[in-house]
């Protein structure tokens, strides 16, 4: 992933990137297995967000479709939970 990082010409987000990810994680997993679910919601939500950043920073350096497609669909499946976990708030 360091690598990843020199290439996308951002290497200074590497830390904070995997930071949010690992916290965006954990709190869709705790949320969702304790039924708190605005943690769960914040979780997804970020996630999403996190993963449209990083469609967009493919799209940004000129990164084929089937490359940045993963980060697409994942950012939509986490918008999907987000929307989930907002209805039951």
């Amino acid at each position: 992933m360091k690598a990843e990082f020199i290439r996308f010409r951002i290497p200074q987000y590497r830390n904070i990137t995997g930071l949010l990810q690992i916290l965006g994680g954990s709190s869709l997993v705790i949320g969702y297995l304790m039924s708190v679910w605005w943690l769960a919601f914040v979780g997804a939500l970020g996630l999403a967000v996190l993963m449209a950043l990083g469609f967009f920073t493919r799209l940004r350096i000129k990164d084929s479709l089937p490359l940045s497609a993963p980060a697409l669909l994942f950012s939509l499946l986490n918008a999907f939970l987000a929307y989930k976990f907002y209805t039951y708030i």
